[in-house]
């Protein structure tokens, strides 16, 4: 699911150095117009939070196509990218960093790349048009507040950031004022005319962050005006949102996103489901739906008060939460051998460790379903995992047993038995000139040929294996 998605920040692996620019991002071939894009952005030189502003959508789909299969190819067939109808002012999550130039202007946007310089940014083209306007807005009345931008060289100041945060199919908005100070000056005279520009405004809440850090949020929270959260509705289930609480910040690619991982994990209301790093509970609450049992785990403490809320206010009684790390989580699990039959994982920035992804297999689900932000990532896990007794397929990554007992999947939705796979690819075999070599690549062209469906050449390679399936030098004897 992809949109017009500005630089992560993300770290990068090895393998994925050479087909990514400084940024992170997949490299875009020399030749890629810029020009062609009627949508260019002003501050796409100077701000750090694009990489492919002015380049058409479906150039920037070719490309990360093009990236994924790079990484990819060796483990599934890449299916094609599903792209936004608009990929424009999608972010639901919007974050504006305040300071002053020496010429005392205050500005408030992106960094500039690589630096701590604030680029002054009116109006961006991926974020929410409403949470921009607001942001805008406070940045006027700063100074007859006599309010002060906070100065990270020194640490004197007083505002260092602003958040806000808009319901998708809720239309509620939440501002967050991040203060080194928890003392706001005419605090209640400052809400009342900010929500008398924005009378949608449902809640202000002053976050206290005191540190020297390049941290956003400090751990303390006071409530201005509101219930100091908002609420969204996601998949049917509703979400409490607080200021600190993980949500997706692209809500329409995130609802396309867990429904078709969801319906990928084949739940029948029996299974035993991990979401991993579950945040607020959002993928596990909506599998819980068809599941038997969910367990989410989450090291943030605010965010597993929100998922328990959550929980309860969609009236789900068959999912609990942990406050844990969730690597030691599952690996304190697999210890005690404790199973699972599907983990859904959506892990931070740096990926999943060893131990991690040793305990999923311990755990043995039939099922791992990884929702990665980057998909450098996800081609780690993906590289780990199937070393072990996991096929990775377009639609996730299945335990062995699981996969050979179920078949394969057609393009059309149907599904072929491994029987009949076994049937083809022995009578393929049978037919063939046994001096002729036969290679992996071969019977999965025959598979594609005759089912229409792509198979890995490491799939194919499982399959030999599995279903005792000799290799071209024993296929005379074998047979």
């Amino acid at each position: 699911m992809a949109g017009n998605q500005g630089n992560s920040g993300k770290k990068t692996t090895h393998n994925e150095k050479k087909y990514k620019n400084a940024n992170g991002q997949p490299r875009l071939k020399e030749k890629s117009s810029r020009s062609k894009s009627g949508n260019v952005c002003p501050y796409a030189k100077k701000c750090g939070g694009c990489d492919y502003q002015g380049v058409e959508y479906k150039e920037q789909l070719k490309t990360k196509q093009a990236y994924m299969k790079k990484l990819l190819k060796p483990f599934c067939f890449v299916e094609p990218i599903v792209g936004m109808k608009n990929p424009l002012y999608y972010r639901h999550k919007v974050h504006a960093a305040f300071d002053c130039t020496r010429r005392g202007q205050i500005v408030a946007g992106a960094y500039r790349k690589n630096t701590h310089d604030v680029v002054d940014i009116e109006s961006c083209m991926i974020e929410e048009q409403e949470s921009d306007e607001i942001i805008r807005d406070i940045k006027d009345m700063l100074r007859s507040f006599r309010i002060k931008t906070y100065d990270e060289d020194t640490g004197y100041g007083l505002l260092r950031h602003v958040l806000v945060r808009k319901g998708y199919a809720t239309g509620q908005i939440m501002v967050v004022l991040v203060l080194a100070s928890p003392i706001l000056p005419s605090k209640n005279n400052f809400v009342k005319a900010l929500r008398k520009k924005h009378p949608n405004i449902t809640t202000v809440v002053l976050n206290v962050n005191d540190k020297r850090t390049s941290m956003v949020l400090g751990d303390r929270n006071i409530t201005l005006y509101g219930k100091g959260f908002i609420e969204d509705k996601l998949c049917g289930c509703i979400f409490r949102i607080s200021p600190g609480s993980f949500y997706q910040v692209n809500p329409v690619q995130t609802e396309l996103l867990y429904e078709k991982a969801i319906h990928e994990a084949h739940l029948t209301g029996k299974e035993r489901v991990i979401d991993a790093y579950c945040g607020t509970g959002t993928i596990g609450i909506i599998a819980a739906k068809n599941a038997g049992e969910v367990i989410g785990v989450e090291l943030n403490r605010d965010a597993i008060r929100d998922a328990v809320i959550n929980a309860k206010r969609n009236d789900i009684r068959n999912i609990r939460f942990y406050n844990d790390d969730a690597g030691k989580f599952m690996v304190e699990m697999a210890q005690k051998g404790e199973k699972a039959d599907v983990v859904i994982m959506d892990p931070p920035r740096t990926g999943s460790d060893e131990a991690f992804l040793s305990s999923v297999v311990k755990l043995a689900p039939l099922i791992l379903k990884d929702i990665a932000d980057d998909i450098g990532m996800h081609e780690s896990t993906v590289s780990r995992i199937t070393t072990n007794k996991y096929v990775a397929t377009p639609h996730g990554i299945f335990e062995l047993k699981f996969f050979f007992n179920s078949g394969l999947e057609l393009d059309d939705g149907s599904q072929v038995g491994s029987e009949s796979v076994k049937a083809l690819i022995k009578k393929f075999i049978a037919d063939e000139d046994p001096k002729a070599p036969l290679s992996d690549e071969r019977i999965g062209e025959m598979l594609k040929d005759r089912l229409k469906v792509n198979i890995a050449r490491l799939t194919v390679a499982k399959y030999r294996t599995a279903l005792d399936i000799p290799s071209s030098s024993r296929r005379k004897e074998h047979f």
